[in-house]
């Protein structure tokens, strides 16, 4: 008999490195000595829980290819492979707080090194090129986190340190766009190149043209950051992370009218939406951190991405998903494109 067993199925598909990913099997042997494991390519997995019909472990970091073989070993034998997608390094020693944003006219990629509040680092914005040659940006925004591109495909930050929101000039200026905007963290644009800002003390501001805010729709306060995305229903859908496992995700229609569009979350934060209406959220669902795939109107959410500390997401027109933690971003090709700007 094969004490490896059988790998029956991997949820989910896909996983950054250090996500936790359940492989459901049959007659695996759990050995008191020791002796079993699983393997990703040549590389071990931390096993946080095993039995003989589930094991849950930790993806390794420094796997080479994206498509992955996963293995169980007991006493000397091995199963026969399963597949995941594991994602590709860009970037890190960032420190993120927000969604990445993907350039409309490249889609390079820009991201942030935000610091605590009020601290004044040299280089605080980044561009990814497709190749994957990171350059900093010579335009300083003390604690960005918000960011969006506008259908112009000009590039606003939000800073939260000063309350204000600005414009990011060549990669080099930094224009100041509104201010009094609290603590200015999420930023979306509707269709018609309407600007909102979300104030994480649980304002959210629809701009004028001028910069000009009011207040669009007053939410429970997060504490971190809102996060932002207009839906192909074109309601502003939003999360305001708290310290509850069962956080909702928030719908506003165009008269400001809130309602819950799905509950059940623990601390959600980025959000992204594919063509097909489906949103992704950076958050935990059932005891599962990652990134969570909730189905047009809300009925059914699972677990898309398995990923520690994620924060943001967004999607490339190349069918890549990039997933943000706090201090880096993968490339998971997933072939979905999202609702990006044109």
């Amino acid at each position: 008999m094969n004490r490896a067993g059988e790998i029956v199925s991997i949820s989910p598909k896909f996983a950054i490195p250090r996500g936790e990913v359940v492989i459901d099997c049959v007659d695996f042997q759990v050995s008191d000595a020791g002796d079993h494991a699983v393997f990703f390519d040549d590389l071990p997995g931390r096993i946080l829980a095993a039995s003989s019909k589930r094991v849950i472990v930790s993806v390794p970091e420094g796997l080479e290819t994206t498509d992955v073989s996963v293995r169980l070993e007991s006493g000397g034998d091995r199963s026969e492979a399963g597949t995941i997608v594991v994602g590709r390094k860009l970037v890190d020693g960032m420190h993120i707080v927000g969604s990445p944003a993907v350039d409309p006219k490249d889609d390079s990629l820009i991201v942030t090194r935000s610091g605590t509040r009020g601290q004044h680092l040299p280089v605080t914005l980044f561009r990814i090129d497709a190749d994957g040659f990171v350059s900093d940006m010579a335009a300083a925004v003390v604690n960005p986190t918000g960011l969006a591109y506008d259908p112009g495909g000009n590039l606003f930050v939000t800073n939260r340190a000063d309350g204000e929101v600005c414009q990011v000039v060549r990669d080099e200026e930094i224009v100041k766009f509104s201010g009094d905007l609290g603590t200015a963290t999420g930023i979306a644009f509707d269709d018609s190149g309407t600007m909102f800002v979300g104030d994480r003390t649980g304002k959210i501001f629809k701009l004028s043209e001028f910069g000009s805010p009011d207040v669009f729709a007053t939410l429970e306060s997060s504490v971190s950051a809102y996060h932002m995305a207009f839906g192909i229903d074109g309601r502003l859908y939003v999360t305001a992370p708290g310290l509850s496992s069962f956080d909702a995700v928030y719908a506003i229609d165009a008269s400001g009218f809130d309602t819950r569009y799905f509950r059940g979350l623990g601390r959600p934060q980025g959000l992204a939406f594919d063509e097909d209406g489906n949103l992704f959220v950076a958050a935990c669902i059932g005891g599962r951190r990652g990134v969570v795939r909730i189905e047009p109107g809300g009925v059914d959410g699972k677990l898309f991405v398995a990923g520690n500390n994620v924060v943001g997401l967004c999607f490339t027109r190349r069918g890549e998903l990039l997933v943000a933690t706090n201090e880096a971003v993968f490339s998971l090709p997933v072939g979905i494109r999202g609702t990006l700007l044109k």
